[in-house]
């Protein structure tokens, strides 16, 4: 594509983004800090962290160092973390999954993205600056202008990604300052005997009935396509957390709402080490991984704290070692030398995890259908109590929480239950507690987001609700970000496409009028096993979409104070029946097997047209398919006919006609792709 057309087309795909707001009077809220107010305001929801950081410059101080940098993730680049992990959070107070913190002799800093902003400024007390970005230049520059001369910048290798490490190291080069990595954490030294004991539950072998494929055959693709690679490499490290449970069929419940176990793994032509607390092994799974020894079969039990010294003395031989740079922490990177490294994003057990077998595929569908039973139980339960002013927030994420444990195969939920009303919607990633609780009201918009880990999969739902009379933009604005799942959920595109690249369709029409949300449209989800599972999705570092692939579809709106609206359903990348084929690939399109009715009350069907009409009619008609001989099957007949009413065919005739703009724009977006070649 030419430049000019380049810049045409992203000028009107952003011009959403780049509408302002009208300036805000001043806040009067009392759910925020305000640090100017003498003295200075603190919600019941903020930390006091003067101590703790008192105890850390003083470690600070004793190693020399004069800035420290803490991460949000652990030693696997995990999204969720387990309590002994959270030492962002405790340190600061700040709860949200994605953060910095550098702390100095003299300052403490936060630096996190919009979907915390608000989060963040209830629990932060006013020891710490709040940075409104994540970006690694804006933390460097920070660092180089309040460290002294010849200071030095310190972190935990083993808690950074490679390429974050490389970043900064890139953005201190030239300077005075010295990037020192200290393997040492000096936030659990200051933390000391309050910090959180290691887990010591059973690691066990799921059923057989809800594997894929066994383990043994999963190492022999993936010791195949170590043979294919160009490069041969002579073994596969992996560092995530589920890339191993899911290559030994293997749970635990380290992290909480995440069925895995810590745990590293080197899988080379002829041996299998992994690297866990062997005691920790039920009788099963320690039977299941000794069953082929001795031979290529044979998994060594290693001691979890050994994988840093087993890795330096295996590269020191004539290796090629196979590494995904988003999961592998440079701590362990640096330990292999550069020309017996073999680095691309993720490894190939990330990639071959993300396309389900057709086995997978049928074990998820199913799970999808049981958890709408209890979905739909959990909305009806809303219309008959929230009326009666009987819920709460907490209260609703717990009753949501026990439909799914009711559930067959259920194992609980897969992340805290975001149940928010009213302004708390406007947070996406809001999680209400038993002490700080919003009562649900007929007069304001209800937004959950909820899912369920079940033996044969994992789901992630959400639907924003509202039993009253909803005002006109809020109205609206529930119907564009509808639209906008509808036109994702039955875009037809070539094989090999990025996500990003299509992912504008979820908010064209937002865009329309001047809205826009902040956070991913989209993520992969596992077969038991992560909620937010990695590569597959729609954001930059996501790999092209592949038939067999799931991900959510989830644009929303939010409106800072007031309410928030998200649509969330999980998706199956499917091969699409099309008239024509252009080359040798099929083109693709997403089928959705999350089976949850929308809100009827939200839905202004004048904005939609006749093709969304006839989508949401046709999608109906598989939820009464499927949901409902569930629901009978349950004995849920009250449930059964909520259903039945709540997906009415809508009228056809009721449809609007599209807006010049939404035409323009897809036009100019099928142009886009055709350039881009997808």
């Amino acid at each position: 594509m030419s430049p000019p057309l380049w810049i045409a087309a992203w000028a009107l795909l952003l011009h959403g983004c780049a509408a302002g707001r009208a300036p805000q009077a001043p806040s009067t809220r009392n759910d925020i800090r305000d640090c100017s107010a003498d003295p200075p305001y603190l919600p019941p929801t903020a930390t006091n962290t003067t101590a703790r950081l008192a105890v850390l410059r003083g470690i600070l101080r004793t190693h020399g160092i004069h800035a420290y940098i803490v991460p949000s993730t652990d030693a696997h680049m995990s999204e969720y973390i387990s309590k002994r992990d959270a030492r962002l959070g405790w340190l600061t107070g700040f709860t949200g999954s994605a953060g910095t913190a550098v702390v100095t002799w003299d300052k403490a800093t936060l630096w996190t993205d919009s979907r915390y902003w608000t989060q963040a400024e209830r629990e932060l007390d006013c020891n710490w600056e709040l940075q409104r970005t994540t970006s690694i230049e804006s933390i460097a520059t920070w660092i180089l202008e309040v460290v002294p001369a010849e200071g030095n910048v310190s972190l935990d290798p083993f808690l950074f990604s490679i390429d974050t490490w490389n970043s900064y190291s890139r953005a201190l080069h030239g300077s005075s300052q010295t990037l020192l990595p200290l393997e040492t954490n000096l936030v659990d030294q200051a933390w000391g005997d309050q910090r959180p004991p290691p887990s010591s539950s059973e690691i066990y072998s799921l059923p057989a009935e809800f594997t894929g494929s066994s383990w043994q055959e999963k190492v022999a693709g993936i010791r195949q396509q170590m043979e294919q690679h160009v490069r041969r490499p002579t073994a596969v490290l992996l560092s995530g957390l589920e890339e191993t449970a899911w290559l030994f069929n293997l749970r635990g419940d380290d992290i909480p709402y995440n069925p895995v176990f810590y745990s590293y793994t080197l899988l080379t032509n002829t041996t299998i080490s992994l690297f866990v607390e062997e005691s920790r092994l039920s009788a099963e799974a320690r039977q299941s991984l000794r069953s082929g020894c001795p031979g290529p079969l044979c998994v060594e039990l290693k001691e979890y704290g050994q994988v840093s010294a087993h890795l330096r003395h295996y590269a020191q031989g004539n290796v090629t070692v196979w590494l995904g740079t988003e999961y592998t922490t440079y701590g362990l990177y640096a330990i292999i030398p550069q020309e017996k490294l073999l680095e691309e994003s993720y490894s190939p057990v990330m990639m071959s995890k993300a396309v389900k077998n057709t086995h997978e595929q049928e074990m998820l569908r199913a799970t999808h259908v049981r958890d709408a039973v209890a979905v739909i139980q959990f909305l009806l339960w809303l219309e008959k109590t929230v009326p009666q002013g009987q819920v709460d927030e907490f209260s609703g994420a717990q009753r949501i929480d026990a439909f799914r444990w009711a559930q067959e195969h259920s194992r609980g939920p897969s992340f805290q239950s975001i149940s928010a009303s009213g302004l708390n919607a406007a947070l996406a990633h809001y999680s209400p507690s038993n002490g700080s609780s919003r009562t649900l009201s007929a007069r304001e918009m209800y937004l959950f987001d909820t899912g369920g880990q079940y033996l044969d999969g994992t789901t992630d739902v959400t639907r924003t609700v509202h039993w009253g009379e909803p005002t006109p933009l809020q109205k609206e604005a529930y119907t564009r970000v509808l639209m906008g799942n509808i036109d994702l959920a039955r875009l037809i595109f070539p094989s090999n496409t990025a996500g990003r690249t299509v992912e504008s369709f979820a908010r064209r029409a937002l865009w329309d009028v001047g809205l826009n949300y902040g956070h991913g449209t989209g993520h992969g989800i596992g077969n038991f096993l992560s909620v937010h599972e990695w590569p597959v999705g729609f954001q930059y570092n996501n790999v092209p979409l592949e038939a067999g692939m799931f991900t959510s579809i989830e644009p929303g709106y939010y409106r800072d104070g007031e309410f928030g609206i998200r649509i969330e359903d999980i998706a199956l990348v499917v091969e699409a029946q099309t008239e024509h084929q252009s080359g040798e690939k099929p083109f693709l399109t997403f089928e959705v097997v999350s089976l949850v009715p929308y809100d009827r009350n939200l839905i202004d069907l004048g904005l939609l047209s006749p093709e969304q009409i006839r989508y949401l009619n046709s999608y109906y008609e598989r939820i009464r398919a499927h949901v409902g001989p569930e629901l009978r099957r349950q004995r849920l007949e009250e449930e059964y006919a909520w259903l039945q009413e709540s997906t009415e065919p809508f009228p056809v005739s009721s449809a609007g006609t599209a807006a010049p703009g939404t035409l323009a724009l897809a036009s100019l977006l099928s142009v886009l792709l055709s350039e881009l070649g997808a």
